[in-house]
């Protein structure tokens, strides 16, 4: 079956531990990068997932299938509201960490089985402002974008 990808590398000034908290444990913190989002789980194989707007709206959902602090985290992912891109079924999202020397090294892997997709498309949009936002925000103090939809 034909597989679309989207891959985005990343270095941060930053530990392990301390992304690994910002990605999954830090609400406030993540409200802060994710432009007023924030992701609940308990962070275990197994234990749901869900994406969470200011307005509570859930509009992407799935499973932990893999966690590993503060190396690996993999999430079955599904898009929730818009009825064109929630059709194309689960995603697969893979956050891996590892030290590289003074920083951290963050891949997040987007796996979506359809060629095309529009999933894919969209991610591909968010993944680089989000984690632009992160990673300023972890090395600086401050998100470097405030909205989500401005151009480039």
């Amino acid at each position: 079956m034909a597989r679309s990808t989207f891959v985005y590398v990343t270095y941060i000034r930053t530990t392990p531990e301390k992304l690994w908290s910002a990605l999954t444990d830090d609400v406030e913190f993540m409200k802060q990068y994710w432009f007023g989002v924030h992701c609940e789980s308990e962070w275990k194989a197994g234990s749901s997932w869900k994406m969470v707007h200011p307005d509570s709206s859930i509009t992407d959902a799935g499973e932990i299938v893999e966690a590993d602090p503060p190396k690996r985290l993999v999430i079955r992912w599904r898009h929730e509201k818009k009825p064109e891109l929630k059709a194309e079924g689960d995603s697969l999202c893979t956050m891996e960490i590892e030290r590289s020397g003074t920083a951290v090294k963050l891949s997040i892997t987007h796996t979506i089985e359809s060629e095309p997709s529009q999933f894919i498309t969209a991610v591909s949009g968010g993944w680089p402002k989000i984690i632009s936002n992160l990673k300023s925000l972890l090395e600086t103090g401050a998100a470097v974008l405030r909205d989500p939809y401005s151009a480039n």
